[in-house]
């Protein structure tokens, strides 16, 4: 396939380096900028035959089979709508939209021209992310309670981010669209997000957005999913995640440490990792920062689900499904209370049963607790089923 990319700035050129490093049999071939001189740039760098300053043009150029839209955020309905009405299959950065109104506008235009929808939450194609997703769909952790995802660092990189009627928000609509994903995979995409509470401020940067936030996302089950943003982190971009469920934990840390630790005195200077904040110093530099940010096997993932004809793992719909969360946390925001999650289109399960699963000891007891205590007792805390009554038993 012969692909068009929308945008020629910082995260086109990562989507540009996962197609052309990974060697893979579709190509880019045009690109859209609209910048004539940034355009023309882009093409020489990768080597495209076409680019234009016309958008429509190179969405409908003749060769062209898929659509990558890495423009800012209050260009996506536009440009997606363009997609669908040439019948191209369309690629889309995160967020899908500045709001869940105008995620649910492109999900319809792809569904009803009949082409896919990919969402670009490339987070959620990450190596480690994606053997921890493995291990907790086989089981390995049991029941999950709780998932926790944090991205801070020091601000984005362009202007638009910083102006809120083009970005849509802040570090929530920025950040959090990262952070919510991560731990609805984790809770489950077929379980419902039911209601929101967040705290967001405006504490360091002179914007109308905010530069922090902290939310929890309830879910129908009972499970919580955490996220915790910020535009103000000074010392890097801090990737982390966490699970907990009943049987295990699974801790990343996906991009702050990662095992490669360097000291320079900068004379060198030059690139370290996205977001670094300088070039001397201890500095903890990331090895195959494309692969490990998850662009390659995102990719991957949605050119095999086009050949495919099937979903790819993320989809215009998480992308609405994300918006409708981000929606109620900027209403909780405001309000100071929890506010419910509006999906006016789910396509989940709708059980709402909160999941109580007690391990059982005996006929007469379930089990709260096993311990070794230090000086090598073994203790049981026991629960009567029938009475309440909370015993100690030593073994």
């Amino acid at each position: 396939m012969k692909i068009a990319m929308l945008g020629t700035g910082f995260i086109a050129r990562f989507y540009a380096d996962s197609l052309v490093g990974h060697r893979r049999s579709d190509t880019l071939h045009t690109v859209y900028g609209r910048s004539a001189d940034k355009a023309k740039q882009f093409a020489t760098d990768y080597k495209l035959p076409h680019y234009s300053t016309d958008m429509h043009e190179v969405i409908n150029h003749p060769e062209v089979d898929v659509v990558v839209i890495s423009l800012p955020n209050d260009l996506h309905l536009m440009a997606v709508e363009a997609c669908a009405a040439a019948g191209k299959h369309v690629l889309c950065t995160k967020p899908l939209g500045r709001t869940a109104a105008e995620a649910k506008q492109m999900l319809d235009a792809v569904e009803t021209a009949g082409v896919m929808g990919g969402y670009l939450e490339d987070l959620c194609y990450g190596p480690k992310f994606l053997k921890s997703l493995a291990s907790v769909k086989a089981g390995a952790l049991g029941r999950i309670l709780w998932a926790k995802s944090r991205e801070a660092h020091p601000g984005p990189h362009s202007n638009w981010f910083w102006n809120k009627e083009q970005s849509g928000g802040g570090a929530i609509v920025d950040l959090g669209c990262h952070c919510i994903e991560i731990a609805r995979s984790f809770i489950g995409k077929d379980i419902r997000p039911v209601e929101v509470m967040c705290w967001a401020a405006t504490q360091v940067h002179p914007i109308d957005a905010e530069d922090n936030a902290i939310g929890m996302v309830k879910y129908a089950n009972g499970a919580i999913g955490q996220f915790e943003v910020s535009w103000c982190f000074r010392g890097g971009m801090d990737l982390r995640d966490e699970v907990m469920g009943t049987e295990g934990t699974i801790w990343l840390n996906n991009f702050l440490r990662t095992g490669f630790d360097m000291f320079s005195t900068g004379k060198g200077g030059g690139y370290v990792a996205e977001k670094a904040e300088s070039s001397s110093g201890w500095l903890f530099p990331v090895g195959d920062e494309v692969n490990e940010l998850g662009y390659n096997h995102m990719f991957t993932d949605m050119f095999e689900a086009i050949e495919g004809k099937r979903e790819p793992a993320e989809t215009f719909y998480d992308g609405y499904v994300v918006n409708a969360i981000i929606d109620a946390a900027y209403a909780s925001a405001k309000s100071g209370i929890w506010e419910p999650v509006k999906l006016d289109d789910w396509r989940g399960s709708n059980d709402t049963k909160i999941a109580t699963e007690f391990a059982v000891y005996d006929e007469q007891y379930y089990l709260i607790k096993e311990e070794i205590l230090p000086h090598g007792d073994k203790k049981l805390i026991l629960k009567d089923k029938l009475t309440g009554e909370v015993i100690v038993r030593d073994l």
